[in-house]
């Protein structure tokens, strides 16, 4: 019997089985000092809900991520997996970065 998709995950979870943070005391932690946006909100607590289709803004290792949730994890798996359970919006296209630097000057 196949499980049922998530309708809404604890952020704190979400952070820490897509491998956004490294354990879940320190997604907590971010989440409680108000490091987090979800759809624009500042979030303060590790239990707000996350769902497929919000916007998630953080800083993580010194850089600010945004990221779009496509689907809620329901284990902390490999990171490929973890990979699939978002979209970095944030993230600059290879292509366009190189088309920038290949230009020729007038």
């Amino acid at each position: 019997m196949a499980a049922e998709p998530l309708a809404s995950q604890r952020l704190d979870r979400f952070l820490w089985f897509t491998r956004l943070t490294r354990t879940r005391g320190l997604a907590q932690a971010l989440c409680e000092q108000g490091h987090i946006r979800i759809d624009g909100r500042r979030i303060e607590r590790a239990h707000a809900p996350v769902r497929p289709g919000n916007v998630v803004s953080l800083m993580v290792h010194g850089q600010v991520r945004v990221l779009r949730v496509e689907h809620l994890p329901s284990r902390r798996g490999p990171a490929p997996e973890a990979r699939q359970c978002y979209t970095d919006l944030a993230a600059e296209p290879q292509d366009s970065a190189n088309d920038l630097q290949q230009a020729p000057r007038d």
